[in-house]
């Protein structure tokens, strides 16, 4: 009785401690090869939120990425390295009739054709600058787990395998002669699940039950082209398959991630920070990588800030993101909505990031004319900066290193009309009010990660606000066909004396009355674009 009563109050005291302890991973990493830098933050929730967004950043408003990697050789679009290996798919029809069956040919063989022969990172740079872009994002690895760079702890990378090239120092080369921040985006972390599908064989024809090469070995590689290379180094598939696809490590569908997988990930991680030091760095991964079943995720936080801060003598200019973050987690770091927006203001600051295509090269997005265009992304970064946010737009890399014509014309239409009106952008802050018309008063749920764009349709009777200083910018969504009532800018709803108002890109003079249910602003002679037209309200 004695020795059931001492057990139970263990028991107890060991749940009570729990509560009160720092959380416990399945798979901790260690610090032996890629310490943790030390400074103001610690690995854990409670002081990442002392971070604070910098100014620039909240500034820039506006960045591109090249979201560019051997899935964009073959140009069939996103997820080619997990879909070439879903028997029937479009991606496995396509891959066996091009490179042959995903038994005898994998992904491994579609990144030994990657050459990225017509790269030229300067060039692409410096469009995107012309373009408006404030800082500029490269990724540096995806869900198909090669490191574009020379990487320390991936035998996989883009300078021993396919290109041969050293993709993120040219792209950091090309940002810093044009005077852009630097991102950096990272996915890896999902490689584990993401490649499952090469587990797998087909189950009728020809091959049934012919295994894809996803179970390969460095012994298997003898004669071959990769030879030497350890093809689980790659795909990660030295584990059970999971019940179900899933994205969130927490789940019980998923196979946990194994200790060396995370450890792994950590080590690269910490070395693509060291060797660039980005100003921005994209995780993939809902709060931070491989969160909660390691710590990796928190290491690679605190080190990323505390090395940013001593490389900026003691002040803290980073910029990190995370996908479906808590109330909380918002303090931590930047939130990111992938491929939509909250229908309402924030009162921290945040980024959407999105594509004109998908996020990997499509042809067919080329074929068909359909890309997003400058009017589309023009007035999805007036609404978003009216809402304290940022655009972070993709425009998909081909191949061979080059973008499409249909791209480039993308880039000109929004340099042109940023030519004009990129005051009424950057260094900007949000109004009192985001804005006004009836997509205001629409609701526009997001699910998970975003995915809520385009199912609002904005037209020339909405309204964004923001300030600058003791001007306010009025972006009508569109051009105005008649004369123009801003409510929130009445007499009654209002205490602003308004000096005079201008439309950028436009001599002409306005004639306006505010009045205690409006301001009018009658119809001008002239329309500067067919995009969005911005009033320049001088305010008391």
């Amino acid at each position: 009785m004695q020795m059931k009563t001492i057990f139970f109050t263990a028991i107890y005291l060991l749940c009570c401690f729990s509560l009160f302890a720092q959380e416990t991973y399945i798979s901790p990493v260690n610090e032996d090869n890629e310490p943790v830098e030390q400074g103001k933050f610690e690995p854990t929730w409670e002081s990442l939120s002392q971070y604070e967004v910098p100014e620039w950043f909240r500034n820039a408003k506006f960045g591109i990425w090249a979201h560019w990697g051997p899935q964009c050789q073959p140009e069939r679009g996103d997820w080619y390295a997990r879909g070439m290996y879903d028997e029937g798919s479009d991606y496995y029809k396509w891959h066996v009739e091009h490179y042959g069956h995903p038994s005898e040919v994998g992904f491994k063989d579609v990144i030994h054709d990657w050459k990225a022969e017509n790269w030229n990172p300067e060039k692409l740079v410096a469009l995107y600058k012309r373009a408006g872009a404030q800082y500029f994002f490269a990724m540096a690895n995806h869900h198909d787990n090669l490191d574009l760079w020379d990487s320390k702890y991936q035998e996989w990378n883009s300078v021993r395998v396919g290109p041969k090239k050293d993709i993120m120092t040219g792209w950091a080369k090309a940002a810093k002669k044009y005077q852009l921040p630097f991102g950096i985006s990272v996915h890896a972390s999902h490689a584990w699940t993401f490649y499952e599908t090469a587990q797998g064989a087909d189950t009728t024809g020809q091959y049934k039950g012919v295994s894809y090469d996803g179970k390969l070995t460095k012994a298997d590689g003898k004669g071959t082209w990769w030879e030497g290379l350890d093809p689980q180094e790659l795909y990660a598939q030295n584990h059970e398959m999971s019940k179900g696809w899933g994205w969130e490590w927490q789940k019980g569908v998923i196979t946990p991630p194994s200790k060396e997988y995370c450890q792994n990930f950590y080590n690269r991680t910490m070395d693509l920070i060291n060797k660039y030091n980005p100003d921005l760095i994209y995780f993939d991964d809902t709060a931070l990588p491989l969160y909660p079943v390691s710590d990796a995720g928190l290491k690679l936080a605190a080190h990323y800030y505390n090395h940013n801060m001593a490389t900026h003598n003691g002040k803290l200019e980073a910029v990190l993101f995370g996908k479906i973050l808590t109330d909380e987690q918002k303090k931590c770091m930047v939130w990111d909505v992938e491929r939509g927006a909250p229908d309402k203001g924030q009162d921290l600051a945040w980024q959407t990031c999105t594509c004109i295509g998908d996020w990997h090269y499509s042809r067919w997005r080329y074929d068909d004319d359909a890309y997003k265009s400058a009017v589309t992304v023009i007035r999805t970064l007036v609404d978003i900066v009216s809402k304290n946010g940022n655009l972070l737009l993709n425009i998909p890399v081909r191949g061979d290193g080059s973008i499409d014509s249909r791209e480039v014309a993308v880039l000109e239409g929004i340099a042109a009309w940023m030519e004009v009106n990129k005051e009424s952008i950057f260094d900007t802050r949000p109004w009192i009010v985001f804005g006004e018309g009836p997509s205001v008063e629409e609701v526009n749920p997001m699910k998970e990660q975003g995915f809520n764009e385009g199912k609002v349709q904005m037209t020339a009777k909405d309204i964004r606000f923001n300030q600058k200083g003791d001007i306010l910018y009025a972006t009508i969504l569109g051009v105005p066909s008649e004369t123009i009532n801003i409510k929130s800018l009445a007499l009654a709803n209002c205490d602003l004396k308004i000096k005079k108002i201008e439309m950028l890109g436009s001599d002409e003079k306005l004639k306006w009355n505010q009045n205690s249910e409006s301001l009018v602003i009658e119809k001008s002679k002239t329309i500067p674009n067919d995009i969005a037209v911005v009033f320049k309200i001088f305010i008391e």
